[in-house]
């Protein structure tokens, strides 16, 4: 980062922020310690802004501090914490602090500036869908582990309410253990009382009331005493009651999530996979972003979804590992969209298949399948063209040689 005179490194924290400003020669202009704050913040960038030529370091690319800097035209670049961990030996009489790290991060921009790529701006849908999908995600694997604490409690002392219906969170199941946490509450439980449970909670209907009362039955008889009984059932009560207003709320986000994504450009290009969805389509969307510059190549795009395998190679000894280095959400919505087409798209399942016969895994297969959707998801992205099969070329070309 030739082009720059100031380097200034960021310690971000709850309550404070330590800042560190070098000049090009690595000689300290600037210490100060701020308040997570609004004077704070408004503090800080009067500070920054009266350094001319200043690019800012700081180890996440996100926040209420980010932000503001972006928006007060500063140059941020984010540095990772594994990469400042890296670099820790070099600076290894200075300790750990929250000043000597804000220096750590402001020397390594200063040397290794060329290496980092500076944050760009969002656009506010991206950035509004970027907020719906990522708590969705975290509120759904928020609804499995309740659901599975919830399954493993009535398996403890009611295995038949765990077994009834196929899905522990679904309403009716939720609806079914809050009416009868305990053994003793369906004692004069029959087909009669079931049939009238079920319509009123409007059942689909997909097994008949004899199956399900049969299942309720033929289940192991829990060993609880009474008052162990009464406190699960109370558990039990609690957690539905929990999961029933969760899985609500994630109905009305997923809605909300769906009618979003389909009303963005880059929304409906993602979209037009095979068999992409529109949850799956706004993971995707939520993490490629706005801003075509981040990822130039397909290159780069398949290293930030994790899909491409890392190579170490020196003299006679060559290594190929997997990269855990990647953006997480990214790798998981791409290899859900590759898992899902290949089961009707046939160049995908070819793909996969071939994959397989040379012995790869299933998870291994899927990465190689996404790999190659990421060469024409990169391309239909960046040029802004919904995905069409005819400009498929190795779809195609499979489809000429079975056809």
């Amino acid at each position: 980062m030739t082009s720059f005179s100031y380097f200034a490194g960021i310690d971000w924290a709850s309550q404070s922020h330590s800042v560190c400003v070098l000049d090009a020669a690595g000689r300290v202009e600037l210490r100060l310690e701020i308040a997570h704050s609004q004077e704070g913040i408004e503090r800080l960038i009067r500070q920054l802004k009266s350094f001319t030529g200043i690019v800012i370091a700081i180890e996440r690319p996100s926040g209420l501090l980010v932000d503001a800097l972006v928006e007060a035209g500063l140059r941020v670049v984010p540095i990772h914490p594994n990469v400042l961990k890296a670099s820790r030996s070099r600076y290894r009489g200075a300790g750990k602090s929250d000043p000597g790290d804000a220096y750590m991060l402001a020397d390594v921009l200063r040397t290794d500036g060329h290496r980092f790529r500076a944050l760009e701006p969002q656009s506010d849908e991206i950035r509004a869908l970027r907020a719906l999908v990522r708590t969705r995600d975290d509120l759904v694997a928020e609804r499995v582990a309740l659901a599975n604490q919830l399954r493993s409690l009535l398996e403890s002392f009611w295995p038949g309410a765990a077994e009834i219906f196929s899905e522990i969170d679904s309403p009716i199941a939720l609806a079914f253990v809050a009416r009868y946490p305990t053994p003793d509450s369906t004692t004069r439980l029959g087909e009669k009382r079931l049939s009238g449970f079920l319509a009123q909670h409007s059942y689909c209907g997909r097994r008949p009331v004899g199956v399900l009362l049969e299942r309720l039955r033929v289940a192991p008889t829990g060993r609880a005493g009474e008052l162990e009984a009464e406190a699960k059932g109370e558990l039990v009560r609690s957690l539905a009651s929990i999961l029933e207003r969760l899985v609500a709320e994630l109905a009305k986000l997923t809605a909300r999530i769906e009618h979003t994504v389909a009303s963005l450009a880059d929304g409906q290009i993602v979209m037009s996979f095979p068999r992409s969805g529109r949850i799956c389509a706004a993971q995707i969307l939520a993490e490629l972003g706005s801003v075509r510059e981040r990822f130039p190549n397909e290159a780069q795009l398949a290293a930030e979804a994790g899909v491409t395998p890392v190579t170490y190679e020196s003299g006679k000894h060559r290594s190929v590992v997997f990269r855990f280095a990647c953006n997480h959400r990214l790798r998981r919505a791409i290899t859900c969209l590759a898992d899902q087409t290949r089961h009707a798209h046939p160049w995908a399942a070819d793909v996969y298949q071939r994959a397989r016969s040379r012995g790869c895994d299933h998870p291994h297969a899927i990465r190689i399948l996404a790999r190659a959707w990421v060469r024409v998801l990169w391309r239909a992205w960046f040029t802004r063209t919904p995905y069409q099969p005819h400009l498929h070329r190795s779809a195609a070309a499979f489809t000429a040689t079975t056809g």
